[in-house]
This record gives C-alpha cells, sequence and structure tokens, in this order.
C-alpha cells in the first residue's frame, strides 16, 4: 500500500542547526497527566533486573511450600551472593531481588518474628544470613564499579502459611514489623515486591492486609522504593509470568484503593491519574524455584521476551534462582552473558547517528534546545519538542548513505508524561519518491521496540504522530540490524 504525505503535515522546516538568539530562553514545556517520581524514572531506565528465588522449595522441589518444612531443610553448601552479583552485574542488569520470605514464611534472615527462619536451621550452626550476605556483595560491588550500581530488592510475602498470627486480627502487625526488620536492617531498598497471594487452597485461612501499613512502612525506611504489586503504587504487574506486555502499554492506570487484581494490568489505562508501569516477571527456567531437571530458555526465547517487555513500555523483571549450593547454574550464567552480549550487537550501533533530521511543527524561532537532532543524539535528557498544542507531528531523518535496518527503536521523554497515542513508520527506498510503511503502533512510552519482517534499505525515515494526548516529546529515534525470532 502506498503512503502519500498526510494533508495536515505542514512542510518540513527548521533544520537540526537552526538557531536564534531568542530561543535560548524558551520555557520548559509543561508537564502533562500523571508523572513518574525520579524514582520511577531510575527503576525504568534498570531495564532488566534479576529475580532471585531461594529458600526451602530449593531443596524440596515444590514451588509453593507447605509452612511445616524443617528447618535444616533449608542448608546451601557454598552459598556466595557475590556469584549472584557478578551474573547479574555481567548481564547488564540494574539489581537484585530476592525472595526474603515466600508463601512457606521462612525467612532468609534471623527475624525476631519469627521462628521459622534460617536461625533455627542447621545452615551456618543458625548464624547465616542470606540478606546480610547479600547486601554486603551488592555495596562491595558498588565500591569498585561505581558507575555500573546494582541496586537491592526484596520480596517479601504477605502470605505466611507458617506463622501462627496469619489470618487473625494481630497478623497485619507482626508483618509491618517484618517489614521493618529487612528495610532498617538491610536497606535501602530500590524496590519492594508484594505477591498478591492470600491462603490460596483447601481450608486456606484469609487475611484482610493492611495495605496502606504496609506501603507506608516500606516507604518510610526506604524513601523512594518503587513498591511493585497488582496495581501499584510504585509499579504493577503486566497480568502474565510468561514474559510480555501488551503491544498498547500506558503506564499510567486508575484504581480504586482497595482494588488489587485488575484487568488494567496488560495495558494500564489511557490517561489514567497514578503512574504505575508494567513490570514484566518471567523465570528463566520453567518455575521459578531451581528444579535439577530445568535447562534455561534458549537466547531466541530471551529475545523475543525483551522485545515484548522492555521493548513494549515494561520493565524485565527476570528470576535466575540458584540451585541448592546457592549459586547460579553455569548454564544459566553462560545464558546471560550470551543475552547481554547478543543485546550489545544489536544494540550497540546506532544506524540513525549522522542522519540530518528535520520535523514539522518546529520552528517560530526555536533553539537547539528542542531541536529534531536531538532524538539521535546519546542524551536522555535532551529531547524534540514541537510546537505546543500541536499533537500531531512528523520527523524526518535523511542519509548521507542508504542504511539497511531491522529495528526501530522509539522513546518518549517520560519525567515530562506519557503522550502518543497512535504512531506510524515510513521510508524511501533509495532513488525512489514513494513513501512505503515499515510499522505503526499506538503506545510508545519510555521504549518501544518495532522488529521489521526483514530488514530494508532506506535513505530516509520518517516518523508520523498521528495521535497525542499533548504536545508529543520525543528523546530517541534509533535504528539497528538484527536477526531475531518473530515477537508476535
Amino acid at each position: 500500500m502506498m503512503h502519500v504525505r498526510s494533508s495536515f503535515f505542514p512542510i518540513l522546516v527548521a533544520m537540526a542547526l537552526f538557531a536564534t538568539s531568542c530561543g535560548d530562553s524558551l520555557p520548559e514545556p509543561e508537564p502533562f497527566g500523571a508523572l513518574p517520581t525520579p524514582e520511577q524514572v531510575k527503576w525504568q531506565r534498570m531495564e532488566i533486573n534479576m529475580f532471585c528465588h531461594f529458600g526451602p522449595n530449593t531443596f524440596s522441589g515444590r514451588e509453593w511450600g507447605l509452612g511445616t518444612e524443617a528447618e535444616d531443610l533449608f542448608d546451601p553448601t557454598a552459598m556466595d551472593c557475590r556469584q549472584w552479583v557478578d551474573v547479574a552485574a555481567q548481564a547488564g542488569m540494574g539489581g537484585i531481588i530476592i525472595t526474603a520470605k515466600h508463601h512457606d514464611g521462612f525467612c532468609l534472615w534471623p527475624s525476631k518474628q519469627s521462628s521459622h527462619t534460617v536461625a533455627q536451621s542447621c545452615w551456618q550452626q543458625g548464624g547465616g544470613d542470606v540478606l546480610r550476605s547479600l547486601r554486603q556483595a551488592i555495596d562491595a560491588h558498588n565500591d569498585s564499579a561505581p558507575q555500573h550500581p546494582l541496586g537491592m530488592g526484596v520480596y517479601v510475602s504477605p502470605w505466611d502459611r507458617n506463622h501462627p498470627a496469619y489470618g487473625t486480627d494481630g497478623y497485619n502487625a507482626v508483618f509491618a514489623a517484618t517489614l521493618e526488620e529487612v528495610h532498617s536492617l538491610y536497606g535501602p531498598m530500590f524496590e519492594q515486591w508484594f505477591d498478591g497471594a492470600n491462603g490460596e487452597g483447601p481450608n486456606g485461612k484469609r487475611q484482610q492486609y493492611d495495605w496502606p501499613l504496609f506501603n507506608g512502612t516500606a516507604s518510610r525506611l526506604s524513601p523512594g522504593c518503587v513498591i511493585f504489586s497488582d496495581v501499584g503504587p510504585g509499579c504493577r504487574w503486566v497480568g502474565n509470568e510468561e514474559g510480555h506486555a501488551d503491544a498498547t502499554n500506558w503506564s499510567t492506570i486508575a484504581v480504586g484503593a482497595d482494588e488489587r487484581r485488575t484487568a488494567q494490568a496488560g495495558c494500564g489505562v489511557l490517561g489514567g491519574d497514578t503512574w504505575a508501569p508494567a513490570e514484566v516477571d518471567v523465570s528463566i527456567r520453567a518455575g521459578w524455584f531451581w528444579h535439577q531437571e530445568e535447562q534455561p530458555k534458549s537466547l531466541d526465547e530471551l529475545m523475543v521476551i525483551y522485545f515484548n517487555s522492555v521493548g513494549r513500555n515494561g520493565l524485565l523483571l527476570l528470576n535466575v534462582p540458584p540451585d541448592n549450593r546457592g549459586l547460579i547454574p553455569a548454564e544459566d550464567s553462560l545464558r546471560l552473558v550470551e543475552f547481554r552480549r547478543e543485546r550489545d550487537r544489536i544494540f550497540g550501533t546506532d544506524l540513525a547517528a549522522g542522519a540530518i533530521v528535520s520535523a514539522s511543527y518546529y520552528g517560530d524561532g526555536r533553539s537547539q534546545k528542542y531541536a529534531p537532532q536531538n532524538v539521535i543524539d546519546t542524551s536522555y535528557h535532551t529531547y524534540w519538542l514541537p510546537d505546543s498544542n500541536a499533537t500531531r507531528a512528523m520527523l524526518t531523518l535523511t542519509f548521507d548513505s542508504p542504511r539497511l535496518f531491522d529495528v526501530i527503536c522509539l522513546q518518549e521523554y517520560i519525567p515530562l508524561g506519557q503522550r502518543v497515542s497512535r504512531f506510524r513508520l515510513e521510508y524511501l527506498a533509495p532513488g525512489s519518491n514513494t513513501w512505503q510503511p515499515l510499522a505503526e503502533g499506538t503506545t510508545i512510552g519510555y521504549k518501544r521496540l518495532l522488529r521489521l519482517p526483514t530488514a530494508v534499505t532506506a535513505s530516509q525515515v520518517r516518523l508520523c504522530i498521528d495521535a497525542a494526548l499533548a504536545t508529543p516529546i520525543l528523546n530517541r529515534l534509533s535504528l539497528h540490524l538484527a536477526s531475531v525470532p518473530n515477537c508476535e
């Protein structure tokens, strides 16, 4: 199908180097709608974090423990959190979230709120502390590599199949005190992960969770901590455990204070009043805890997950479970290194570099401060801003020589809100004056990756923003060449 220039687009004006003296004093653009906190922006820019499911289930072979397991079952023979940290760093991850307490109630630290902890086990004669070991390993890494720091986060399940107070009025205070221990002794945490499980199973006890108390405790002790639950408030569950977000994915939601499960998980809510981006949790193996018979996903599978999570405005939380030694298995760590190398291979070269960038709705004495050329620089905090009140716009890249590519990356500047609701991309083949379609979509958000079915050669590429909730603000448009599986 041939695409022609839409009538609403004016003639392209204002090349990237256009500047006037009055443009440098332009006011900052107005933010739009619900906005992320600085901590949420930092969290989203991590892109991939490591989940570590570790506990009695690692030794029993279960996924959900019963809460009746003997404490001595937990007995890793060679646990080394420094190895976990090295694997996470080599894989290019931003942080590690550890299952400090799963549904079985077993605490990986010597909690005073429970009698079902490492202190009651034979491991290290009851003197072991997984959280302390991980905290020390992360701190040591950050001291030696401050340019690539790792964050520490915790999963603490409110469901407790062991604690006698669970299902009573007094349990919420017990759980808040448990959170107080974790955050005060091992924090600050970059993320607090709350599972929504609540007494599932035959004759299971139910608990009326005091979410304001729980959230407030974590936030007070780890200021800025991004809190995960089904509906946030810091980030939300994507609605599946297969590793994909919806192709339309708003970072905003609109929920009542008491809602936990929601149909909004997969795609968010257009114009929602709360910023709660999607976190995509998936395991590198079939199970969440280590099972000897399982093997890690293939590189192709991991790349599909990356395109469908980070590439759809989500954050990827990839579970990498330590084994019964307390180490990440060699096959998993090798796969993660391959995963990192493949991402570097694809995205390490930007084929849009050096292009001349022009745009519609750009003029009236504007300076380079908001110039179209900003979309191909390497700074996160520079961006292209069309004229105010424009909800349609077009950006064109012109190359000095043809470019071959099959991946397109788009990014909105989310500190000022998420705006774009419909866009399309087109290209001119060398020697042609007919624009041909490349791809189209709805939301962009922090990052949108579009994989073409086959590579194309272009002398020009243009982005047409056909609808937006407010003036679109883009800080990145890059082109890449890769061979990846079909991720639809």
